[in-house]
């Protein structure tokens, strides 16, 4: 099955795969060849993406991403994302720093406005860590 992975910044990954796992409103689903067509909202989330059928964890891709949809039918998914990041472009470091920086605004958060961008970050942040950590247990391998 074909996979486009296109952020605001342009195409993360057009290839083909085995499976791709999503972040749906409704929760994680595992998308397979001749899988019924679909429309669904992603949230904020990890994009798995397993390049053969016999894949051990350690070699499949991961995305952290945020906000957008996926469109599925039997021989291709295109998920169209505001931000994807591989595994590989995170810090862990960083993102441990930015999501601690994040969860201090959010404590300080005096208005809806304020608290709203705040959990957005933490919540950003969060993925971006989440898949850094992946990413980093899987190098030690």
């Amino acid at each position: 099955m074909h996979l486009q992975l296109v952020a605001l910044d342009g195409v993360k990954f057009e290839e083909d795969a085995y499976s791709i796992t999503l972040p749906t409103l409704a929760g994680e689903i595992t998308v397979y060849k001749d899988h019924m067509p679909l429309l669904t909202a992603l949230k904020p989330g990890m994009i798995t993406i397993r390049h053969e059928k016999q894949d051990p964890d350690y070699k499949h891709e991961q995305y952290a991403t945020f906000g957008g949809v996926a469109d599925i039918n039997h021989t291709q998914v295109r998920v169209l994302v505001d931000e994807a990041t591989h595994g590989d472009e995170i810090n862990f470091a960083e993102a441990e720093k930015a999501k601690a920086e994040a969860e201090r605004d959010l404590a300080n958060a005096k208005t809806q406005i304020e608290l709203n961008q705040a959990q957005a970050l933490v919540d950003r942040h969060a993925v971006r860590l989440n898949v850094a950590a992946l990413r980093r247990r899987h190098q030690k391998r």
